[in-house]
């Protein structure tokens, strides 16, 4: 029984101190200036650094349009944000070190939304296809399709119109 229970700490000892890519993605509301935007990802970045993570990649934050309002609380009132500056950071780093920058992140007054996910080293985003565009010189021609030879326009008896009908629901 003993025994049982310390190869189970030292198997989650083990994988706390393994290290693992991460992401966080995150809102910081829109009333903050530029600059301090700026001030609020450094502070994330030394979170991850002092946690003894390392950088892999990162998206600058910028202010966008956000699919739903979302509600905070400043000094006691309601506020609802429709937009945010939205930024990212891909690390790596332990479990642990990844969970406490959640934390801080859910606890920061100037975060709107975050999350941080286990992910891949590589390149994940869909990259942008541009449609290309076919150049049709002016000596070309424009095929089009085929036509059915009309029938003659004469009127059309009842009794063919319903051996047509008959041979069309037939078929």
């Amino acid at each position: 029984m003993v025994v049982a229970a310390e190869i189970e700490r030292t198997e989650t000892d083990s994988e706390s101190a393994i290290s693992r890519i991460y992401e966080v993605g995150y809102h910081v509301v829109p009333m903050i200036a530029e600059d301090q935007v700026e001030k609020i990802v450094s502070e994330i970045r030394s979170a991850i650094e002092q946690a003894g993570g390392s950088f892999i990649a990162e998206g600058a934050p910028s202010l966008t349009k956000l699919s739903y309002d979302i509600e905070t609380k400043e000094n006691g009132k309601k506020m609802w944000h429709d937009r945010g500056y939205f930024g990212w950071i891909k690390f790596e780093s332990t479990p642990d070190a990844a969970r406490m920058l959640e934390e801080m992140l859910r606890r920061h007054p100037s975060i709107l939304r975050c999350i941080v996910f286990q992910t891949v080293r590589e390149e994940t985003r869909a990259r942008l296809k541009v449609p290309t565009i076919r150049e049709v010189k002016r000596t070309d021609t424009i095929k089009s399709t085929p036509r059915r030879e009309e029938a003659a326009a004469g009127p059309v008896s009842e009794e063919d119109l319903d051996k047509a009908i008959s041979d069309l629901t037939t078929e």
